[in-house]
């Protein structure tokens, strides 16, 4: 199933994925809910962010590739940080370019939604806990890391999070091509098989760090082939068996 937001009239609903159209949803993926005789094409409406987190937790060197790509020990646990909820935006919007920055980075990467309150979860049941997956950019201001340990400045500006188009919830996340395109042109490329720490272990160890709830996203990590983007740029996160998320860079006004 894939399952969106969207936005039909000024009003933000819920729907589901049935080939070229979007079927309504009375309720939500995190709770109860049906779907309705309600249709409409996928030109008819707006499609937002998939879901809207309370926090996105991220992980650092999590693909071995990339690892090696910038010269660092692969972690014996994973590396975590936090991006915002002001960070997200959907489909189709506007990466912007902070007038601060000097090297604005893409990363694709395949982000885990979780599906409902999770503390202190074992590895085995993690997959109970996860209602599906989606496209993530964690868009980074490379020239402002160094000067942050905690790296919040450089992942933590509004739009820094592009997700969607929608969630998946019927895969299996360990065999996964990702890959990203910037005007076209493939820059990442690689397999979720090539995770450090895969989506259950992610699932299972930081909901013993901290209470993940429905909604919240763990994006699980970018492979080598990182590298800048500018103003005007079309940059594209393509994961097997999800779909594409197509953003552009645009100015800070």
């Amino acid at each position: 199933m894939k399952i969106v937001r969207y936005i039909e009239n000024g009003v933000v609903k819920w729907g589901v994925i049935e080939g070229e159209s979007v079927r309504e949803m009375d309720g939500d993926p995190f709770g109860h809910f049906h779907l309705t005789s309600k249709i409409k094409t996928m030109g008819e409406v707006k499609l937002l962010s998939p879901c809207l987190p309370s926090k996105i937790v991220a992980l650092g060197l999590n693909y071995r590739d990339h690892a090696e790509e910038v010269k660092m020990v692969l972690p014996k646990e994973p590396l975590l940080f936090i991006k915002p909820s002001t960070s997200v935006i959907g489909p189709g919007e506007g990466i912007i370019y902070p007038k601060i920055s000097k090297r604005v980075d893409y990363e694709a990467e395949l982000a885990v939604v979780i599906g409902k309150v999770s503390k202190k979860v074992s590895e085995e049941r993690a997959a109970d806990y996860i209602l599906g997956y989606t496209c993530l950019n964690d868009v980074t201001a490379r020239d402002l890391q160094p000067k942050d340990g905690q790296w919040t400045t450089a992942k933590g500006f509004d739009t820094f999070a592009p997700m969607g188009p929608w969630i998946v919830t019927d895969i299996d996340p360990h065999h996964l091509d990702v890959s990203s395109y910037l005007n076209g042109e493939r820059r990442q490329h690689s397999n979720t098989k090539n995770l450090i720490f895969g989506p259950h272990q992610l699932v299972s160890f930081i909901s013993r760090v901290m209470t993940l709830l429905p909604g919240d996203v763990i994006a699980t990590g970018t492979p080598s082939g990182i590298g800048p983007m500018d103003i005007g740029d079309k940059i594209d996160v393509v994961i097997e068996e999800i779909g594409t998320l197509s953003n552009h860079v645009i100015a800070e006004e």
